[in-house]
């Protein structure tokens, strides 16, 4: 059962990750943050969702398209500005760009552009809570792609065996870079189908309903603090925008897939979702979310301005923390 207060702090939350992405994807066409950047408008309910289930000290591990989950788990938009323009400020020193996020202070360990290496590093931080007899859950979020690789495959079973409480959240967005999912897996086949098969408990949901993915994480993250083991979500989901930068495909003249496609699942936009619910329950006015919408947006634009007024790393510290 979800109380309207939790129900407003869900959509609260996806609206702040929403304004902040599209917000700083407009800030990047000026070209002025010198970083590939992979934007997640559309996908913010499953990061929402599952990080609303966990506790500080739970820690969570990202992909290349990590500003959604950095957010989610308490990162601020100020500090994720400016490691985008490269400022000392930034949450990695403006040293790890879009792709490498950290916030330990929060428990977002890291996020990597190398596929299913967040698995391997949610896994051993699994392996080390398991090891010490803590209760603490290990996180890792990633694409459909990643299910097919052969790492993503030794962590499931190592975990499966070891009995690791670290959870998989799949957010299945049905593209692999510019390649759908039907012309890399034989029809019929499933991801969550796969996991199975290692014995371990999968949940396949829609990840553009921010109730539902809550629901699940809190119910799955209990039973793995009373019985330790890995559990795999799979999330339906859908990303607007190109694989790596801020533009729609259509508007680049790319062909992989339909304008008509991407405007069918924005009308599914899950935070224009739960807004609806909000209005249709009783727990907010449209007075309220439009308030609620305004002050956002306020926010996340002083938050970018300063970052972008912030300085630029000493170039004597251009070694450090360079292995």
């Amino acid at each position: 059962m979800i109380t309207p207060e939790q129900h407003i702090r869900l959509y609260k939350e996806m609206l702040r990750i929403r304004c902040a992405e599209a917000a700083l994807a407009e800030r990047y066409k000026q070209q002025e943050m010198r970083t590939p950047t992979h934007f997640g408008l559309g996908q913010e309910a499953v990061p929402v969702g599952v990080c609303a289930a966990l506790t500080k000290e739970d820690v969570a591990y990202s992909h290349h398209r990590s500003h959604n989950h950095y957010l989610a788990k308490g990162g601020s938009v100020y500090r994720l500005a400016a490691e985008l323009f490269g400022r000392k400020t930034g949450c990695s020193g403006g040293r790890g760009g879009s792709v490498h996020l950290t916030d330990r202070e929060s428990g977002f360990i890291a996020s990597s552009a190398i596929l299913a290496e967040c698995v391997a590093m949610a896994t051993g931080s699994a392996l080390s809570f398991a090891m010490d007899a803590s209760d603490r859950i290990a996180v890792a979020f990633f694409g459909d792609a990643v299910a097919e690789e052969g790492a993503f495959y030794e962590c499931l079973g190592y975990a499966a065996l070891k009995k690791l409480p670290v959870l998989f959240v799949c957010e299945n967005n049905g593209y692999a870079t510019e390649s759908p999912l039907s012309i890399r897996q034989p029809e019929g086949a499933s991801i969550h189908g796969r996991v199975a098969s290692f014995q371990i408990p999968t949940r396949n949901i829609d990840g553009n309903d921010v109730a539902e993915v809550y629901l699940t994480a809190l119910e799955v993250v209990d039973e793995m603090r009373r019985k330790p083991g890995p559990v795999f979500m799979e999330c339906r989901t859908y990303r607007w925008l190109e694989h790596v930068g801020p533009f729609f495909d259509h508007e680049l003249k790319r062909t992989y897939r339909t304008k008509e496609e991407v405007e069918e699942w924005m009308a599914h936009c899950p935070v224009k979702r739960h807004g609806a619910y909000l209005l249709e329950n009783g727990h907010a006015t449209g007075e309220q979310l439009s308030t609620w919408e305004t002050e956002t947006r306020k926010s996340i634009e002083d938050d970018i301005e300063r970052a972008y007024q912030d300085p630029w790393p000493d170039v004597q510290t251009l070694m450090d923390k360079v292995y």
